[in-house]
């Protein structure tokens, strides 16, 4: 495996380790992290979990081969702490933000548990695949010691895919850095062919996630270490490593007036009346980036 230019922050790292009938995705988040972060004024707890799940969306998002497709997280409860958690992947482009209580919140001490943040929530992840226009959407009981877990259990649920995902965070100084490696056994076959005899027991699978799990989540967030270097430090041994440095990532909120515009349109119109303000103006707050959208009516 040689690559002159190592990947290092805010770019996907696509491999195959074509011997184990194995692909996987790597990344690290820290410029495009920050940004997505600023938006809000997030405590600890939500600005880690929030670091977690965009690394999920990268992750997952760079299983997608069209540039048009989408890959959305929703993690959602009736009353937890946290009421909805949203990201999504689209070529690239990285959004998401979270709803909470942040009174709830102020009362949480250093240990916070999955289930102390969402009760007893559901994950919903939703690919959206642009070359068909077809929907493909799976729903998991928000289980597990984290929502890596969670999400780990939607791939084998769902998708009935080994799957092995190894997230690291650490948003506490003013550079966060989240970071994660996802490991996925294709059985029978290379990306492309049909799965075939999945099996979560196999022993290629075994053996690979033997080795993933190995890795230490301060080598994940380590800026000095190049993901390439990583990953050779995870499977030197293997006969071969097939690498593909991905897209460069970004924050991709896509909020326009012109979207607003046509969402507001879809409302009766006493109710956007209701809307406006003292000077007929319609205030949109948009979610993901907390910028404020006038509407003229």
């Amino acid at each position: 495996m040689t690559d002159t230019h190592e990947t290092y922050a805010d770019r996907l790292l696509t491999f195959t380790l074509p011997q184990r009938h194995v692909r996987g995705r790597m990344v690290r988040l820290d410029g495009v992290l920050s940004t997505i972060l600023s938006a809000h004024d997030y405590p600890t707890p939500i600005r880690d979990l929030l670091a977690e799940a965009l690394v999920l969306a990268a992750l997952s998002g760079g299983l997608l081969k069209d540039d048009g497709s989408q890959v959305t997280i929703q993690a959602q409860t009736d009353s937890g702490i946290v009421e909805l958690l949203a990201c999504d992947y689209r070529g690239g482009e990285l959004r998401g933000y979270v709803q909470f209580d942040p009174e709830r919140v102020a009362q949480l001490g250093a240990d916070v548990s999955l289930e102390t943040l969402f009760g007893k929530g559901f994950l919903a992840v939703t690919f959206d695949l642009a070359t068909n226009d077809q929907r493909y959407q799976g729903i998991v009981p928000l289980e597990g010691n984290s929502i890596t877990a969670a999400f780990e259990n939607y791939f084998g649920q769902s998708e009935q895919v080994p799957t092995l995902i190894r997230v690291s965070v650490d948003t506490s100084t003013d550079q966060p850095v989240a970071s994660g490696i996802l490991l996925q056994h294709l059985a029978d076959g290379e990306e492309g062919r049909e799965r075939l005899h999945v099996r979560m027991d196999h022993p290629e699978w075994e053996h690979v996630a033997i080795i993933g799990d190995t890795i230490r989540p301060e080598e994940l967030i380590d800026g000095t270490l190049s993901l390439e270097a990583l990953l050779w430090r995870l499977f030197h041994e293997e006969e071969e490593i097939r690498v593909t440095p991905g897209p460069y990532l970004s924050r991709g909120c896509r909020c326009t007036t012109v979207h607003f515009e046509n969402v507001l349109a879809r409302f009766p119109s006493e109710e956007r009346a209701a809307m406006r303000n003292d000077d007929g103006i319609i205030m949109v707050d948009c979610a993901f980036c907390s910028r404020l959208f006038p509407i003229q009516d």
